[in-house]
């Protein structure tokens, strides 16, 4: 358990929060949410002791141990993944390297033996004849094969490192756990498998998350960092998103009384104040009017920019025929004699484990690769715009955002562009940086742009929601929902998946399954629960035993 008391926290002028308290107990998951920028991150890094509040007091029980998942994805680098989970329990590492250490010693005394006597103890004690299967099954579960256990740190890509810093702060059942992010960097699989642990957990869990899925998922509370406050509520985040609607009709309503009552009392000022049998009347409504602080409504730092694709030419029947592509990097194949066709109407969603393979076919129909063999046919009437995972290429030059937006406007009137950038929320100076030096959600931001003024009528996303806060990922999925063209598509963020779609297209494993794949048209929701397709799963994925969506 948690307990905040009196919590205050400011940046210069800028205040953060102020007087927050809040109870956070055991067997509850509290999901952290808030504008970007709004404190979200520090506030975990305030209760984890890792930063220092202006004001107030944090508590914990008596003993209870916190852990955090950690961001800094090379601070293990010489240790093996296996050894980097179990790192997590500090008090259980400290205890095995002393046992090791003392049973490696060559002249063995008695005080070494009553020594190992006491640490067999604490060992025991704390877990530790269980701690490798426990922190090999967490890393089974985050997706890291067996043979990765025993490599260092250092050998593993960013992704894998992701998953071992997350297994480390879930190992050894931790009193409270401090998650920031968890699902960055996972695969649908593995954050399906994250979902069931947390909700399993038996202690506190308090996540920062932009994933809508996941934060219903697991979470029994909300904490709402707005107006300078942290709000709490019970429920999961579709449960603060309407109690939150609500409030702001609310807050709207007593602000559009107040305007009426103002403009009556002005009227009435203006009309009276010369009269002198109305004079006092006039006085005693200008007082009021003075009481009445139209400017005391507190303003939200959530800001949602405007997603919206219009095709300039209607779509025709004929979209995209793919023929018996193949495709490798690095010797392996991606795809392998793989053949499509895409409809009139489609949303597709591209799911499963073969990330590359997904992203080897998006490069090819959008021209920004050449498959080593077959063929990709367009319809005349389609027009496309690609947003790729991969887009550090376009944001090379230090041009301006305005001008870097100018190259791919049909309007070049620099007020049109300004305001076009204006609703995507780079307002002001915002629409002068530089493109060299955007954070990663201010480039989809741009790249959304792109394609918004590109007219075309099929959209190629990659991973779009990366980067994204909660409220740009809701612009862009209710503007892709609203879109009459055809959308192909990738994303880890499973509500985005399941609201947009309409067809589910899994490519399996090329080696073992050339051409493969599952194509069902229905939603995501109904493809994970599908009885023939989990059997399909099954057989394709034989060789690797991952089973799971």
């Amino acid at each position: 358990m948690i307990t905040v008391i009196d919590l205050s926290l400011s940046f210069g002028e800028r205040t953060l929060f102020k007087d927050v308290n809040l109870k956070f107990t055991p067997g509850n998951c509290y999901g952290i949410i808030g504008a970007n920028g709004a404190g979200k991150s520090t506030f975990l890094k305030i209760l984890s002791g890792e930063i220092e509040h202006d004001k107030g007091e944090i508590s914990t029980g008596k003993n209870q141990r916190i852990a955090v998942l950690k961001q800094d994805h090379f601070a293990f680098e010489e240790f093996p993944a296996l050894e980097t989970v179990i790192m997590g329990y500090p008090k259980l590492y400290a205890v095995q390297k002393e046992r090791e250490a003392v049973y490696a010693k060559e002249n063995f005394s008695e005080e070494d033996g009553m020594r190992a006597s006491e640490l067999e103890a604490d060992f025991s004690e704390l877990g530790g004849w269980e701690a490798e299967a426990q922190a090999g099954q967490l890393l089974s579960g985050l997706g890291l094969d067996e043979e990765d256990h025993g490599k260092l740190m250092a050998e593993l890509d960013e992704s894998k490192k992701v998953r071992v810093l997350l297994a480390q702060a879930l190992f050894g059942n931790p009193d409270i756990l401090l998650l920031d992010e968890p699902t960055n960097g996972l695969d649908l699989e593995s954050i399906s498998w994250l979902e069931d642990f947390l909700i399993e957990f038996p202690n506190t869990v308090i996540v920062v998350s932009h994933d809508r899925h996941f934060l219903n998922a697991v979470c029994t509370n909300v904490c709402d960092i707005d107006f300078g406050k942290i709000t709490p509520y019970s429920g999961n985040y579709d449960f603060w998103y309407q109690m939150s609607q609500i409030l702001q009709r609310q807050a709207r309503d007593q602000l559009k009384k107040r305007e009426e009552k103002a403009k009556e009392l002005k009227e009435f000022i203006q009309r009276f104040s010369s009269n002198a049998s109305k004079a006092r009347q006039a006085t005693s409504r200008k007082k009021v009017l003075e009481k009445l602080d139209l400017d005391n409504v507190p303003v939200t730092s959530r800001k949602f920019p405007y997603v919206g694709f219009k095709s300039e030419r209607e779509i025709g029947n004929n979209v995209l025929r793919a023929e018996k592509l193949n495709y490798s990097f690095e010797g392996t194949a991606l795809l392998k004699d793989f053949s499509l066709m895409v409809n009139k109407g489609d949303k597709i969603a591209f799911v499963g484990l073969e990330h590359s393979s997904k992203s080897a076919f998006f490069d090819i129909i959008a021209g920004e690769k050449k498959a080593g063999s077959g063929d990709c046919y367009w319809g005349q009437t389609t027009s496309f715009s690609y947003f790729p995972k991969e887009n550090s290429a376009y944001f090379n030059s230090n041009i301006s955002i305005t001008d870097w937006l100018k190259q791919y406007s049909p309007d070049q009137d620099e007020t049109y562009v300004r305001s076009f950038l204006g609703r995507m929320l780079f307002s002001g100076d915002e629409a002068l940086k530089p493109v060299n030096v955007l954070s990663g959600g201010e480039k989809v931001r741009c790249l959304l742009s792109k394609m918004m003024l590109s007219g075309a009528n099929v959209l190629i996303l990659d991973e779009p929601t990366n980067h994204l806060d909660l409220e740009a990922i809701t612009a862009l999925n209710d503007g892709l929902s609203a879109f009459p063209g055809v959308i192909l598509f990738n994303s880890h963020d499973h509500e985005f998946i399941n609201s947009i779609a309409n067809r589910i297209i899994e490519i399996l494993p090329q080696e073992e399954n050339p051409g493969g794949l599952i194509d069902r048209m229905m939603p995501f929701d109904d493809y994970l629960a599908d009885a023939d397709v989990k059997q399909l799963r099954s057989a394709a994925y034989k060789h690797t035993q991952k089973l799971q969506i």
